[in-house]
């Protein structure tokens, strides 16, 4: 049982969420004031070559492709939903999971949100659930496991010649992150999709903000305020038949940083990716890295685990850039989120307004009337849009690997969290090359029920030695 608030995310992720997607996020939000001003079908050429996203309202039709999803709670649940939600003619027919109550509870509700069935003979589960997925008649692998098996998952698809569609983050450590880079690359080579669920990337309102800041419209960015403040997210207390603390951690995975990497890893991703998008500095995309970062944060309220329910990181750039990112899971104090990226002519929240230094907006996205989809600037639900990206370039012929990009909003969140976790500097050049690895050292299926050493003692700031600064295990 989940004994406290259910996180955004994980609301926004259940199947229930399946009958909104449908109508996205636009009828969440008025229309602009100066929303003609902008209403130029020119605008929106530029956003799509500066994206190279097609930001279509849902994929074109064409032949059946078929998917199968690898890790059943409520964000995988919801992804399956989300991939069908994108357009016709797409189908999940495998499922795998390490629990057998899971996958059921997903069919179940996959059932009941879009009529999805799926045959006993394609549900899966245990240690080597994924293989038997990979293995099975699909075009295409969803993962949705806790972050540390993503590497070695998603590496077995690639080899196996299949999509993939991941959640983020795409690792738990720097050894993780290279194996993952090694795998990226791999995919390029052979022409494999893949597209990961940083979410603010596909939404249209948030890309075309950081086209503009591109451009130029605040100057140069010179500085950044990046906090995602709320209370706690979901734990999960024991239940007596889980009689091994492999399996507890495993359905308490959140709250273990072997498994999830910790919150500022595994959610405050999104605003790290954020963060990359405007440090850029060069026209192919390529991220501009931090030299360093300093931090610290800790841990008072969480009920369960290991991992801190607070973070205070500054990364400093060679440009002599320092940009601040905060975030905290506290219940009872201020919640918030401020994306607050500082030019030298202005300044912009990344949610799509721009300012001047005095306040003014001279710039604002224009949204349309609530649930006015045929306007070009409607926003999709970026859940069902990351899946419409990729249905796109597979049916089109075209390529989409967002892979690189989002190994390096991962490793930005292991410098963070190493700074935090160790009171010392964490250079870019640590983190790319540290032996670091959390969790067992082997293979998914050679993993097994029995007891967990070592893995429980949360981190004390500076007690560790850096770049290895999360090695407590």
């Amino acid at each position: 049982m989940n004994n406290n608030k259910q996180s955004r995310r994980e609301f926004l992720s259940t199947t229930a969420l399946g009958a909104l997607g449908a109508t996205g996020i636009t009828g969440l939000l008025g229309k602009s004031n100066n929303a003609a001003a902008h209403d130029k079908p020119e605008d929106i050429k530029k956003l799509r070559e500066y994206s190279h996203l097609s930001f279509l309202q849902e994929a074109p039709d064409g032949e059946k492709i078929k998917a199968g999803l690898v890790g059943c709670g409520g964000r995988g649940s919801g992804a399956a939903v989300n991939f069908v939600d994108a357009g016709p003619n797409l189908e999940i027919v495998a499922l795998g999971d390490l629990f057998e109550d899971q996958l059921e509870r997903c069919r179940t509700g996959l059932k009941k949100a879009r009529d999805i069935e799926v045959a006993d003979e394609n549900c899966f589960t245990g240690w080597d659930s994924y293989k038997k997925v990979i293995d099975s008649d699909v075009d295409l692998v969803l993962f949705a496991t806790p972050p540390y098996f993503r590497p070695m998952q998603v590496e077995a698809a690639i080899a196996a010649g299949k999509h993939v569609f991941q959640e983020k983050p795409l690792a738990v450590d720097p050894v993780g992150a290279r194996r993952m880079h090694k795998t990226a690359q791999k995919a390029k080579d052979n022409k494999l999709n893949m597209v990961t669920g940083t979410l603010r990337r596909y939404q249209k309102d948030y890309v075309e903000t950081q086209r503009r800041v591109a451009n130029g419209a605040i100057g140069r960015v010179v500085g950044a305020n990046i906090v995602r403040n709320g209370g706690a997210v979901w734990w999960v207390k024991r239940r007596p038949e889980w009689d091994t603390e492999m399996e507890y951690m495993l359905r308490n995975w959140y709250n273990y940083s072997w498994l999830s990497g910790d919150h500022y890893v595994e959610q405050f991703i999104h605003e790290l990716d954020v963060l990359n998008g405007y440090v850029n500095d060069d026209p192919s995309h390529i991220d501009t890295y931090p030299v360093s970062a300093i931090g610290y944060g800790g841990r008072e309220q969480r009920k369960s685990g290991n991992i801190f329910d607070q973070f205070s990181v500054i990364y400093s750039y060679a440009n002599g850039n320092d940009l601040h990112c905060s975030t905290r899971q506290i219940n009872d104090t201020q919640y918030g989120k401020k994306q607050h990226i500082t030019g030298t002519k202005g300044y912009a929240d990344a949610a799509g307004t721009l300012y001047d230094h005095d306040g003014k907006v001279i710039w604002e996205y224009p949204y349309p009337d609530a649930n006015d989809e045929k306007d070009p600037w409607a926003v999709k639900n970026a859940y069902v849009q990351e899946h419409i990206e990729l249905v796109t370039a597979l049916r089109k012929g075209a390529y989409i690997n967002d892979a690189e990009r989002n190994i390096n909003s991962t490793r930005l969140a292991l410098m963070g969290r190493m700074a935090a976790y160790s009171g010392k500097e964490i250079t870019w050049e640590e983190v790319v090359n540290s032996d670091l690895r959390l969790g067992p050292d082997i293979e998914p299926e050679q993993l097994d029920f029995g007891p967990v050493d070592g893995i429980r003692k949360t981190p004390v700031i500076g007690d560790a030695p850096a770049p290895d600064s999360s090695r407590y295990t």
